[in-house]
């Protein structure tokens, strides 16, 4: 069946009515329907929210203190998790950034091995075309590539079975996804790839089923004979210590600043800002996310944020934004700060990947020009991130005080 418009409006405003939609499904009722992936037709189930908290079109604060207001806590507990299971994989990944680096030089070198290898290039292609041969999966493969999303029981299947049946390197799975997802998150997507093969929890690995699948897509597939029986945990030789998270910058700012608005965090509202910037500015870089050629419905998804988020940031300071998708920051940025004779810029802090890499180049080529480049983290993920050193228990056990203080 075609979907019609099956891309959301990389808008705010979108964002605010998909969560207003979804508030009364999101208690029991998303507890009990939440793991069936009913097709592309049927999202009524979840929230679908994920593309927009990704981008911080809509706060995560603002999510879980809407569904509070609607539903007791027991009753919102599992997407609660969700909502903090992103935290997670954010603060995790900001603790042991050497699992993004590892990540990235491996995907380079799987897509230089496949040059080599005609039949690894072969299945690879099956793969991502979605001609396997294994119905599920080769729908589930042109979901995403036509609509930038996949259920998330649908996304843990999929790698499953990319790993274990296709035998194919984890790596070029994770970078498929990132290409492609609406909500390709550097953190969530890396990790989400390595706990299904066993490298995330060291040892535990997980195997898409039959019975599974046929029972939670409502027997719209039934792969029957077609998947591994198991699953032998993928190990790597490297080790990634643990590296504590720094101070957060100052927002105590002497004379005229901008405002960089980036795709990790588009809300487009004052942080904590001592006054309004003198220039707003918004930047992107999605094709920065992988060697490969991004999804179309990706990287538009990412500029429209940007520019949505930059525009409402423009009008909250009176003044009109501007946009450059590039991947050149540290020359545009010096650009835009002499032209408006800005002695700081201020953005959102960018965890650990592409944008926060872009912004470390500028940051010191700003500074050689006496220009600072401020990185501001939000309340949520000071408060969030300390907690997901390890496993997500720990996280999970502060949930309560972090919703105290959240006013959730």
């Amino acid at each position: 069946m075609l979907i019609q418009n099956p891309i959301p409006d990389a808008t705010r405003s979108r964002g605010l009515e998909t969560l207003a939609d979804f508030l009364p499904r999101a208690g029991r009722a998303y507890a009990e329907r939440r793991n069936f992936d009913l097709g592309p037709e049927d999202r009524d189930n979840v929230s679908t929210l994920s593309p927009f908290i990704r981008h911080r079109l809509v706060l995560e604060s603002e999510v879980l203190a809407a569904v509070l207001e609607r539903h007791s806590r027991e009753a919102a507990d599992k997407f609660v998790q969700e909502v903090f299971w992103r935290a997670y994989f954010k603060g995790w990944l900001e603790q042991h950034p050497s699992v993004w680096h590892d990540y990235r030089r491996d995907v380079n070198a799987c897509i230089a091995a496949l040059e080599s290898d005609a039949d690894a290039c072969a299945a690879y292609d099956r793969a991502i075309t979605g001609a396997t041969g294994i119905d599920c999966f080769d729908a589930w493969t042109d979901e995403l590539v036509r609509t930038g999303y996949l259920h998330n029981h649908a996304r843990m299947w999929f790698a499953s079975i990319w790993v274990f049946t296709l035998e194919l390197p984890w790596q070029l799975g994770a970078d498929f996804f990132l290409r492609h997802l609406l909500d390709g998150d550097p953190a969530s997507n890396t990790l989400s790839w390595r706990w299904v093969a066993g490298l995330h929890t060291k040892g535990k690995t997980y195997l898409a089923r039959v019975s599974n699948i046929t029972s939670y897509t409502n027997d719209r597939f039934n792969p029957a004979g077609q998947l591994a029986a198991t699953a032998a945990p993928l190990i790597e030789e490297a080790r990634h210590d643990f590296v504590p998270l720094g101070a957060a910058d100052s927002m105590a700012i002497d004379g005229d600043f901008g405002l960089l608005v980036t795709e990790e965090d588009c809300i487009g509202l004052p942080l904590d800002l001592p006054a309004e910037p003198k220039a707003v500015i918004g930047m992107s870089a999605p094709s920065l996310r992988s060697p490969l050629a991004i999804g179309q419905a990706a990287a538009a998804f990412a500029a429209s944020a940007v520019q949505d988020g930059a525009a409402r940031a423009g009008e909250c300071a009176g003044r009109e934004a501007e946009f450059l998708e590039s991947s050149r920051w540290e020359d545009a940025l010096l650009e835009f700060a002499g032209r408006h004779d800005l002695g700081a810029i201020v953005t959102a802090f960018a965890p650990v990947g592409p944008v926060a890499e872009l912004l470390e180049r500028a940051a010191s080529r700003l500074a050689g020009e006496g220009i600072e480049l401020r990185r501001v983290r939000r309340g949520y993920d000071e408060r969030a991130w300390p907690h997901a050193g390890k496993g997500y228990f720990k996280l999970k056990s502060r949930i309560p005080e972090l919703l105290d203080f959240l006013g959730a």
